[in-house]
C-alpha cells in the first residue's frame, strides 16, 4: 500500500470508530451524563446532523488543495473527540458529538479524490477501497476495543484515543499525502451542477436504500445475536470483530471487482447479497452457527458496495463537483442508517420483539437498491472502459 493511502486510511479509521463506538459504550456514557438510554441516544444522532452539515465545508474549501482539508478535517476530529473525553454534562457532549461528525462527509469525498487521482492507471477503484479499508477496520477492532475499555477502564478512554490517534494522522499526511491540485473552480452553484442529472440520484438512492435496509437488522445486532442466536453478552465483541472482518474482506473484494468490471453492476451485486442475507435472518431458525455466518455474510455485504459507489459519485461530479458529490455518498449513508434503525424498531414492535423481523423489515428496502444500481448501470455503463485497461505484452 502507498503510505499516502496508509494516510487517508489513518483518518478513515478515526471517522469510523468515531462514528459507531458510541454504540458499545452507551448504557456507560448515558449513566455518567445521568440521562436515560434512550436520550442518549441522541449522542448517535448529534454525529449524523454533523455529518450533513459538515458538507458545507466543501463550499468554501473548493480552492484549497485537498490534502490541506484532510489535515483541517483531523484537526476537527481531534477537537471533538478531546470534548467528547472531558463533556461535564449531557449538552456539551452533545456538542461535541455534533463536531466529531462535521468533517466525516467532507473526508470521504475529499480522501476519495486524493486516492483516484494517486492511484496507478486502472486500480482507481482499489485504491479508494485501500482508503474506505479504515473505516471497515474501525468497525473490526476499534469499536470492540473501545467497548472493552468502557467495560473496564473509562468510556472517555475511548475519545481520548480517537483524539490521539486524529493528531497523528495530521502528522502522517503533512509527511506522506503528495501535493494533489484543488478541483477546477466551477463556483458554488457549479459544485452542485451533476445533482441536477438524473444519474447521481439513482446512486444516493442505492446508497440511502442499502443502508436502510441493513440498518434494520444491525442497529438491533447485539440482542439479536443474544435472543436469537443464543450467544452470551460477553462474546458480542468478539462476532463484533468477525463482522468488522467481513466488511474488510467486502471492501478489498468490491475494489477489486470494480476495477475488473463495472462498478454499478458491482454495488448491484452486493446489494443483493444484502437483501439475500437479511431474508436468511428472517427464515433460518437462529443458532451459533447461523448467526455467525450471517454477521459474517452482511459484514461483507455492507461494504463490499463502499468503493464501487464512492467512485461512481466522484466520477458523476468530475469538472468541479467531485468533492460535493463524494460527500454526498456519507450523507446518504447517514439518513440511511437513521431511517433503517426506525424500521427495525417498528418492525420489532409489530412482532412482539421477534428479532428475525429486523431482516424481513430491512430485505425489501435493499431490493430497492438492486433495483436503483441495475438501472443506473443498463443506462449509464454501456461502456465500460475494458479497451483502455488493456496492457501490451511482449512475447
Amino acid at each position: 500500500m502507498k503510505r499516502s493511502i496508509l494516510a487517508l486510511a489513518s483518518g478513515a479509521f478515526i471517522l469510523g470508530a468515531a462514528e459507531f463506538v458510541m454504540m458499545g459504550i452507551l448504557p456507560q456514557t448515558a449513566a455518567a451524563m445521568h440521562v436515560s438510554i434512550p436520550t442518549a441516544g441522541h449522542f448517535i444522532s448529534a454525529y449524523a446532523i454533523g455529518v450533513c452539515v459538515g458538507t458545507l465545508i466543501l463550499v468554501f474549501g473548493r480552492k484549497v488543495p485537498p490534502k490541506n482539508l484532510i489535515i483541517l478535517f483531523m484537526a476537527i476530529a481531534l477537537v471533538g473527540n478531546t470534548l467528547s473525553a472531558v463533556s461535564i454534562n449531557a449538552p456539551m457532549l452533545l456538542a461535541a458529538r455534533f463536531i466529531s461528525g462535521l468533517p466525516h462527509g467532507a473526508f470521504f469525498g475529499t480522501a476519495t479524490l486524493i486516492a483516484k487521482t494517486l492511484a496507478d492507471k486502472g486500480k482507481e477503484a482499489q485504491s479508494v477501497s485501500m482508503m474506505v479499508t479504515g473505516q471497515t477496520v474501525a468497525n473490526m477492532l476499534g469499536v470492540p476495543a473501545g467497548t472493552l475499555l468502557s467495560e473496564s477502564l473509562s468510556w472517555r478512554l475511548a475519545f481520548a484515543i480517537l483524539a490521539g490517534w486524529a493528531l497523528m494522522t495530521m502528522a502522517l499526511t503533512f509527511a506522506w499525502v503528495p501535493f494533489v491540485a484543488p478541483i477546477k473552480d466551477a463556483g458554488i452553484k457549479g459544485q452542485f451542477r451533476p445533482l441536477t442529472h438524473i444519474g447521481p440520484w439513482f446512486i444516493l438512492l442505492a446508497v440511502f436504500f442499502g443502508n436502510s435496509g441493513i440498518f434494520c437488522w444491525w442497529s438491533y445486532i447485539s440482542p439479536w445475536l443474544q435472543k436469537t442466536g443464543g450467544w452470551p453478552s460477553a462474546l458480542v465483541p468478539m462476532l463484533m470483530v468477525l463482522a468488522g472482518f467481513g466488511m474488510v474482506l467486502g471492501g478489498i473484494a468490491g475494489g477489486k471487482l470494480t476495477d475488473w468490471w463495472k462498478a454499478g453492476a458491482t454495488a448491484a451485486l452486493s446489494q443483493f447479497i444484502a437483501t439475500c442475507g437479511l431474508l436468511l435472518v428472517f427464515f433460518v431458525p437462529g443458532n451459533h452457527v447461523t448467526t455467525a455466518f450471517l454477521t459474517l455474510l452482511i459484514g461483507f455485504a455492507m461494504f463490499f458496495c463502499s468503493s464501487p459507489q464512492q467512485l461512481l459519485m466522484v466520477r458523476a461530479g468530475e469538472g468541479g463537483g467531485e468533492l460535493i458529490t463524494g460527500a454526498a455518498v456519507q450523507i446518504a449513508f447517514n439518513f440511511g442508517n437513521a431511517v433503517g434503525s426506525i424500521v427495525g424498531g417498528l418492525a420489532l414492535n409489530v412482532s412482539a420483539m421477534n428479532y428475525h423481523f429486523t431482516g424481513i423489515a430491512g430485505a425489501p428496502i435493499t431490493l430497492l437498491a438492486v433495483i436503483s444500481l441495475v438501472i443506473y448501470s443498463r443506462r449509464y455503463e454501456t461502456h465500460t472502459g475494458a479497451a483502455e485497461r488493456m496492457r501490451e505484452v511482449q512475447v
